[in-house]
């Protein structure tokens, strides 16, 4: 499987770092887009920069290259991943604004008819941003806010982090152990 997972300068670098590292467990050819917010947002809260991200991923792009690969509809992938998404990104995609690579690979995602995913991670939100993600959702695109669950009992924020990447694993259809799946009550 070739996943996209582009990250944005929204908080929860940690969701996108953590879905890369399991992907990559999962045998799947990872490349990834970065935007300027997104590599402070990286460096911020997960101690990553560039060199470090470069050995996670198959490929890595810079977010200025209109040119690279996944820019076009030929590129052949399974899915991109937008985790996490900033409103700006959020908003650019829903009004078809393609002005850098991790936009215009979502655009050509959408066009060529692939799933997309978008982890958006902001609170409160307000009716601009519920209109935007609902004209995704209409589109297609799986919107899986950050906002783990807690039957699974988590005992650290790792397993918080893992409930959240898992639910993205299940929407692309990646096998997993991260969370203790609901069985129902007795």
């Amino acid at each position: 499987m070739r996943v996209i997972v582009g990250i944005t300068g929204a908080s929860g670098s940690v969701y996108g770092m953590r879905l890369i590292e399991v992907l990559k467990k999962s045998h799947c050819e990872v490349h990834a887009v970065v935007t300027p917010s997104g590599w402070q947002v990286l460096a911020y809260e997960c101690g990553v920069d560039e060199a470090a991200l470069r050995q996670q991923v198959d490929v890595l792009y810079q977010v200025e290259n209109i040119g690279a690969a996944i820019a076009s509809g030929s590129f052949k992938n399974d899915a991109m991943i937008i985790v996490p998404c900033s409103m700006k990104t959020l908003g650019s995609i829903a009004a078809g604004i393609s002005d850098n690579l991790l936009t215009r690979a979502a655009d050509v995602t959408l066009k060529e008819g692939r799933p997309l995913i978008i982890v958006p991670r902001e609170t409160p939100v307000h009716a601009i941003h519920l209109e935007n993600m609902l004209k995704l959702a209409r589109l297609g695109v799986k919107v899986i806010p950050a906002s783990p669950g807690f039957y699974h009992k988590p005992q650290t924020m790792q397993d918080l982090i893992d409930m959240l990447v898992g639910k993205i694993c299940d929407a692309i259809h990646i096998e997993h152990d991260l969370f203790r799946r609901w069985q129902g009550t007795e």
